[in-house]
């Protein structure tokens, strides 16, 4: 549909133009369990204000149909006023009130009202996702994030169902002429964006409680909580905990903040196939379902979804309560959430591990993004809405972050919170930008920021820290004579050195008399140039272990000197720190991934030091770091042999772990997903799932089942019957998505072409769904692949043109020809897939940059692969 991607010069144009005050949204939903029914009415009241009477503005709406338009009384000819997704209206009035009403269409990508019907009792699911600009496919609206407005919603449904929305029921009516349905009035919200604006409708699950405070002032506050899942999955619904992590959260922020909880209630809904992770809409917050635990999970997933929860819960200030002017400052909200969520399990929860698994996984994922071609600076340029939608990435979330962590070291964290409190206090259901922000920290910190804002906020890339050690000339006693910090740092963008302040600890760790590895000494220092020395360490013995950014105050690259990293290769399980051990696993693989150590040797140190790595969250993120170095990173000539050792570990390691562990699942799952590529172990593999093998304490529930299934079927070692009658016994919609892999990676060119035409030019799967298949699709030789190069390039533009950009996102990037090995006497650059991707970028230099940042991502992807493959198989580079 034509003009769906809003500039973002449009939406300042429109801004200046109009002031939005309030919305009244009915739909009518009542139908939506017949599946032959494809939308349902939706009617729109809005009434805004114009500063130039006489101008022109639009609505947007993508719809199916729109039966009508008043404008201030006066209906409009529909055919005259309506260009693909907007709605012209001309002759603007100092006040205005528009009314819309048309068909929207329910959806099965995830974006706008999204309808599920449940495998397991064929029951009918609806809610809304919208971020950042769907909700214009549920109700028209002004879609852009400054335009804020009152909103009050009506919803026609079935009257055994529960509807919720952002405001509180106030009132629900059967109806005289069809008791089979219900009308639900919610109460009038504050202002707030349309993006954030929700509803819920179907037979969920409900359960409720209250969480009660007393304001400064001694003002009582009571807000009610509500949590919803699927009827199907309340058995595994753990609500009690929820509530205990949701009235944490709630009595942490309302105090750090010092601004009392702004939104009345704060239900929380768990929903299928969902596209994010949650949605922090106000008063009713999204999550995906997958965080209610239908089959066995380890504490760091329990770990992430309280992260999740908590991230959420701080959006209700940042992003709801101030809301960035325009997706410029996507930062503005995801950085502070991100860095919100891991301070609010720190400090509202019992896990001590938060800071932790941050530096390990969240970290990692900036780390990967920001070495892309495509990076960005967190303070980004979007110029439209395509644009917003890719920049929902590891630099907006973990690398912004972890700058507010290193902003918190430069300022301190009282400072921190005092800038924070007086920018809710200024900007209070309004809009803001960078500057605003600034503003506020510059005052409660006595420091301008804006030397540190143009350092880390508006550059892109990130700083290497390596450190220089010269022994002391005095002697031979392994003294330290000077000690550097050098920085190298430049941005890939603009291929400027951009060196940045770093506020951060160098510790340095030695053997105990028990061998155990500690921190004896940790110098802080600021890092402001190329080079900075040390001379706090200068005559110190030369420590065993230095590690530069200890307890991971700043954002950087770190590579370990040549005796450190040997200390770490020989003797990681020793260091007694969970942070310290982490930060040396992200330094080995950073040298994995960077092709400057074989990734056999990464491979290498998992097999030694896993086994005793205590930190659940830590031992899953290598392990499948592991899994990653032997299929993307490791020469073809070796992989073979690499795998089958690593799948030999994980199997003992499996049958040493602690019965009912979560060690012992995570070797499991390890088991699992390597055997996919490997067969020594099928026989066992079915024996877990027949019963004729078993590992004590061991679940095997459905999850695990299913990736078992998975690496049969890639061997072509279970049959469509088979999974099928696996499937009837899981009815779930998780057990929908695991056959529909399973049946996918078979390794059949009949069933490989099936699955690439029900991806890419079927329409009938969902989100959820169409993940699955390509993933199945995917796990195959490259044999089997090599014949849908060429189609995969020819079909991009369409796909793109065709298709929603949820939907074609995971096309284009879940199909592109990943898995390659690199020839002999061949280089990375003139692999045969990178020119065939260099050939099409040339001739599609014209194609949505969204798409285009796709491609080129995942030839920088690419080509990192074969790099690190040229070093692994060469002589010189074995271990």
């Amino acid at each position: 549909m034509s003009h769906e991607n809003l500039q973002r010069t449009e939406a300042a144009q429109r801004s200046a133009l109009i002031t939005t005050h309030s919305y009244d949204v009915s739909l009518d939903v009542r139908q939506a369990a017949d599946p032959d029914v494809t939308g349902y009415t939706s009617r729109s009241i809005i009434s805004f204000s114009a500063a130039e009477p006489g101008q022109s503005a639009f609505l947007d709406f993508i719809a199916g149909d729109i039966h009508s338009v008043f404008l201030n009384g006066k209906g409009l000819r529909v055919a005259d006023i309506v260009d693909g997704s907007r709605i012209r209206l001309d002759n603007l009035q100092a006040e205005n009130q528009v009314t819309v009403t048309g068909t929207a269409l329910y959806s099965r990508s995830g974006e706008g009202m999204h309808r599920f019907v449940d495998p397991a009792d064929g029951q009918c699911y609806l809610y809304t996702q919208y971020e950042p600009a769907d909700a214009r496919r549920v109700f028209a609206n002004f879609e852009q994030p400054d335009l804020k407005a009152e909103f009050t919603f009506h919803v026609m449904a079935p009257s055994g169902w529960e509807v919720a929305s952002n405001g509180v029921e106030a009132a629900r009516t059967q109806l005289t002429s069809d008791p089979a349905t219900s009308r639900w009035d919610f109460a009038t919200t504050r202002p707030m964006s349309t993006y954030i604006t929700t509803v819920l409708a179907g037979p969920y699950f409900k359960t409720q409680d209250q969480w009660s405070t007393t304001l400064d002032d001694g003002t009582p506050l009571e807000v009610p909580l509500a949590l919803y899942c699927r009827a199907s999955m309340a058995e595994s619904f753990d609500a009690a905990e929820l509530f205990r992590l949701t009235k944490s959260g709630l009595d942490f922020f309302s105090r750090l903040f010092d601004f009392p909880y702004p939104w009345g209630k704060y239900d929380q809904a768990f929903v299928p196939e969902y596209n994010l992770g949650a949605m922090e809409n106000p008063g009713m917050v999204t999550f995906t379902e997958s965080y209610v635990f239908t089959s066995r999970a380890t504490d760091s997933q329990y770990q992430a979804r309280a992260n999740t929860l908590m991230h959420e819960m701080a959006h209700m200030w940042f992003g709801d309560l101030v809301t960035m002017q325009w997706w410029d400052d996507l930062w503005l909200k995801e950085s502070f959430a991100d860095y919100m969520g891991t301070l609010g399990v720190d400090r509202a929860t019992d896990w001590d591990t938060a800071w932790v698994n941050f530096a390990n996984k969240r970290k990692a994922w900036a780390y990967v993004q920001d070495q892309l071609p495509t990076t960005h600076p967190i303070v980004a340029d979007i110029p439209d809405l395509e644009a917003a939608k890719q920049n929902f990435d590891g630099i907006t979330y973990a690398k912004g972050a972890s700058v507010l962590k290193q902003l918190v070291a430069y300022v301190g964290f009282d400072a921190f919170i005092a800038g924070s409190r007086q920018y809710f206090r200024d900007h209070a259901y309004g809009n803001t930008t960078l500057a605003d922000l600034l503003k506020a920290l510059s005052a409660s910190s006595g420091r301008d920021l804006a030397g540190w804002a143009a350092s880390w906020l508006q550059t892109s890339g990130m700083s290497t820290l390596s450190v220089e050690v010269v022994p002391d000339a005095a002697g031979d006693d392994g003294g330290l004579g000077t000690v550097t910090i050098v920085q190298d740092a430049v941005d890939p963008v603009s291929g400027r050195v951009e060196l940045r302040p770093h506020r951060l600890r160098v510790g340095s760790y030695n053997f105990d008399a028990d061998g155990a590895l500690v921190r004896t000494d940790s110098v802080e220092t600021d890092v402001t140039g190329t080079r900075t020395e040390l001379p706090e360490l200068v005559g110190q013995q030369r420590p065993a272990l230095l590690l530069v950014n200890d307890d991971d105050l700043t954002y950087a690259k770190v590579r370990l000197d040549a005796a450190s990293e040997a200390t770490a290769r020989a003797s990681l399980d020793r260091i007694t720190d969970p942070m310290a051990r982490a930060l040396c696993w992200t330094a080995l693989w950073n040298s994995a991934r960077d092709g400057e150590s074989p990734a056999a040797r990464y491979v290498d140190a998992v097999k030694a030091f896993g086994p005793s790595e205590t930190g659940i969250g830590v031992l899953l993120n290598i392990l499948d770091n592991a899994s990653t170095a032997v299929e993307r990173y490791t020469a073809a000539a070796g992989r073979d042999a690499v795998r089958r050792d690593f799948l030999a570990a994980a199997d003992s390691q499996l049958g040493l772990a602690a019965p009912g562990s979560d060690h012992q699942l995570a070797w499991a799952r390890t088991v699992a997903a390597v055997s996919r590529h490997e067969a020594a172990l099928l026989p066992r593999l079915r024996g877990l799932l027949d019963g004729t093998v078993d590992v004590d304490g061991l679940a095997v529930d459905a999850d695990l089942r299913w990736s078992l299934w998975h690496a049969l079927a890639a061997h072509g070692q279970a049959t469509e019957g088979e999974l099928d009658a696996e499937l009837g016994r899981d009815t779930t919609a998780s057990g929908r998505t695991g056959h529909a892999t399973a049946l996918a990676a078979r390794p059949d060119p009949d069933v490989k072409a099936a699955a690439w035409k029900a991806a890419v030019e079927g329409t009938e799967l969902s989100n959820q769904l169409l993940s699955a298949t390509i993933a199945g699709f995917t796990t195959a030789p490259s044999a089997l692949l090599e014949p849908y190069i060429g189609p995969y390039y020819d079909c991009l533009r369409s796909v793109w043109d065709n298709r929603s950009i949820e939907i074609a996102s995971r096309i284009v990037r879940g199909l592109y020809p990943m898995a390659q090995d690199l020839p002999a006497g061949t280089l990375p650059e003139q692999h045969a897939v990178v020119l065939r991707t260099d050939t099409w970028l040339e001739a599609n230099d014209d194609a949505p940059r969204a798409l285009r940042r796709i491609i080129v991502e995942q030839r920088s992807h690419l080509v990192r692969a074969l790099t690190a493959q040229a070093l692994a198989s060469t002589p010189s580079s074995a271990p």
